[in-house]
């Protein structure tokens, strides 16, 4: 399989999984029921976010909101599909961590712009609890744009890793 569409595999994956779960709980889930699955820790819910990643935005009455989003996730994807059809392009590595990473960013944008265009909001439903703290609900899509982040920058990390130690002196 040509490296350059296994990343768009990957991203498709991302999109149907992000797509299935959230059919499921708009479909299953009234809009805010709550079901404890791991009593304390972990729920499903069902909210919708308008705004961007953890509500920000979501106060916001103007009626550009939705377009900033929809056109600042539409620049995102393009940027990383030029990256992902141009390896190596302008000094970016071209390491599987960096495609696994990229592959996931743009397979969770892709899910979350599909809700906004399609329902104005993006479905929420995975809902975290640490004592008396409760953790943003969040989806798929944005799990897979949280570990693709993450890889960059373990990419990142690892590339400077590997040039510092190309420029360590060798002591005899």
């Amino acid at each position: 399989m040509s490296s350059r569409l296994l990343p768009f595999l990957i991203s498709l994956a991302v999109f149907a999984l992000d797509r299935a779960t959230k059919i499921v709980v708009r479909n299953r889930v009234d809009f805010w029921e709550t079901f404890p699955v791991i009593a304390g820790f972990f729920s499903i819910v069902h909210t919708e976010n308008r705004g961007a990643a953890f509500g920000i935005l979501a106060d916001s009455t103007s009626v550009l909101r939705p377009i900033f989003l929809i056109a600042l996730a539409l620049g995102v994807m393009a940027f990383i599909v030029v990256l992902l059809l141009r390896p190596g392009h302008a000094g970016l590595s071209s390491t599987a961590w960096m495609r696994w990473g990229l592959a996931l960013i743009l397979g969770g944008a892709c899910g979350n712009l599909f809700d906004r265009i399609v329902h104005g909001a993006v479905t929420d439903f995975l809902e975290f609890y640490f004592g008396t703290y409760s953790f943003p609900a969040f989806n798929v899509a944005d799990s897979a744009i949280t570990v693709g982040a993450g890889l960059l920058l373990l990419d990142m990390w690892r590339g400077q890793s590997a040039s510092r130690q190309k420029h360590v002196p060798q002591t005899d």
